[in-house]
């Protein structure tokens, strides 16, 4: 050993390194838990809605899990133009849906196993805990943004294809 090296203070220096990377992991690791939740992956298959005004298409995203499903785009601060977010619900049931920490304004497009719409619900509250229903059976829900429906001219009796739809058309 050197003369200098001082075993004692060579020990405290140490637990002061491990102590402080155990602090700024902890840290670090907290932060995962603090966060809001993350986006589901986009599909990469287009959501086409055949308007009377022509085909129109949406990069979707797709909620299929129950807790998919529950999360939604709750906390969301922006949704491009191009996007949404599918809602499997796996039968035909009436669906009820409200805004809760959901800070955009949608359009919600109730969709039938065939894939014919049967109802949108445009320009919803942000953050609201109003109920909003199909008011019939539907298997789908697609979320857009507020104003995007009418502004693309889909209604009532359009029709909805993607490859999620084809798939489930033959079950329950």
């Amino acid at each position: 050993m050197s003369k200098n090296f001082d075993p004692v203070t060579f020990r405290r220096g140490l637990s002061t390194i491990i102590v402080a990377a155990s602090l700024l992991f902890g840290i670090a690791n907290l932060s995962l838990y603090a966060q809001e939740p993350q986006s589901i992956a986009p599909s990469p298959v287009f959501l086409a809605i055949e308007t009377r005004t022509g085909i129109q298409r949406f990069i979707v995203e797709i909620a299929d899990e129950q807790e998919e499903r529950e999360v939604g785009l709750m906390f969301r601060k922006d949704l491009p133009q191009d996007q949404g977010m599918l809602f499997d619900f796996d039968t035909d049931r009436l669906v009820t849906m409200w805004m809760r920490n959901t800070p955009l304004s949608l359009d919600m497009v109730f969709i039938d196993r065939s894939g014919t719409i049967v109802r949108v619900a445009e320009n919803t509250t942000p953050f609201s805990t109003d109920i909003i229903s199909s008011r019939e059976p539907v298997r789908y829900v697609l979320e857009l943004n507020a104003g995007v429906a009418s502004g693309h001219g889909i209604r009532a009796g359009d029709k909805v294809s993607h490859p999620l739809l084809t798939k489930n058309l033959g079950s329950n």
